[in-house]
């Protein structure tokens, strides 16, 4: 085994401690040493990552060849602690021309006229079973992906908790619940028309009695915004099933400035039931709301020195 070899192996057992998967990452920095390799050379250099990272030339999309080279970058940054001489591309090669979307952060009123909108689907049971979906999702702020993985067992009535098993970064947590939102997934799952289910374990079925697809929750959703009148507010800025997430996070920290609660304190546990392993995920969800950015900032007015 190569020393790049070896080297890579450390790697990715060292990141995947850390909760990291690594399933593409892995397979592209194997591709790349042994692009390495048919040259061969035995550095990595910014030249020859660059070289790779855009292949095939001419026919992949930019962003393809951005996510490449940012897998490389990561892998030389941890080998140039073993390796000096190793060069680490620069995260200004390649960069994105396009910004990141900014997060729609639904009112009340939205999410009422989306839960709303679900009446209008083409049986009952598929409203059910969007109108919990959404609910869901709103009271918990897990992924879209979490939801439709979830099993009836991971669902305990009793305690009132939700499970999700394996959730991104290979993280389980349990999720309490409202009695009154226990009480809707109780009531969903007790419905006469559920359909017998191809997968018995899914908690969210389909009316075939499938799970739930994630293209197909995507498409549903598009055509509830539309029935909902939600509109974008800018290019940048578009109703989105992810950005309900969005909006539990920052009601979560509204509630805590409204109540002159730690916000530092209700921001670690928030991190932690939305599955976040860096507390800058929890960020990114926080810094496009100016209500929160207000309260922040009154927050200093009242407590001089404190956390804002």
């Amino acid at each position: 085994m190569t020393f790049l070899r070896r080297a890579l192996a450390d790697y990715l057992a060292l990141r995947r401690a850390m909760g990291y998967r690594l399933a593409r990452p892995e397979k592209l920095l194997g591709q790349f040493l042994t692009y390495l390799e048919e040259r061969g050379e035995t550095r990595l250099r910014t030249d020859t990552a660059l070289a790779w990272a855009t292949l095939p030339a001419g026919k992949a999309p930019s962003w393809w060849w951005r996510s490449r080279l940012t897998v490389v970058r990561r892998f030389a940054t941890f080998l140039h602690t073993i390796d000096p001489a190793t060069e680490i591309p620069s995260a200004d090669l390649l960069r994105a021309r396009t910004p990141r979307a900014t997060p729609y952060l639904y009112t009340d009123e939205e999410i009422e006229a989306l839960l709303a909108a679900t009446s209008r689907l083409r049986t009952a049971h598929r409203a059910a079973t969007y109108r919990t979906l959404l609910g869901l999702l709103v009271v918990t702020g897990m992924r879209i992906s979490e939801a439709i993985a979830l099993d009836r067992r991971d669902f305990d009535a009793a305690q009132g908790l939700v499970t999700i098993r394996q959730g991104k970064f290979g993280k389980s947590r349990a999720l309490p619940l409202h009695p009154t939102a226990a009480s809707a997934v109780q009531q969903y799952l007790r419905r006469p028309d559920r359909p017998a289910a191809r997968h018995a374990a899914a908690l969210f079925v389909s009316t075939a009695g499938t799970r739930l697809r994630y293209c197909s929750v995507q498409r549903t959703f598009s055509a509830l915004v539309q029935r909902a009148g939600l509109t974008p507010r800018s290019t940048v800025c578009r109703p989105r099933l992810h950005d309900i997430r969005h909006r539990f996070a920052v009601c979560t920290l509204l509630d805590a400035y409204r109540h002159d609660h730690d916000p530092e304190a209700r921001l670690a546990l928030l991190a932690t039931y939305l599955g976040h392993i860096d507390p800058k995920s929890t960020y990114w969800y926080l810094s496009a709301a100016p209500e929160l950015m207000q309260l922040a900032a009154d927050r200093l007015e009242r407590h001089p020195g404190a956390q804002p």
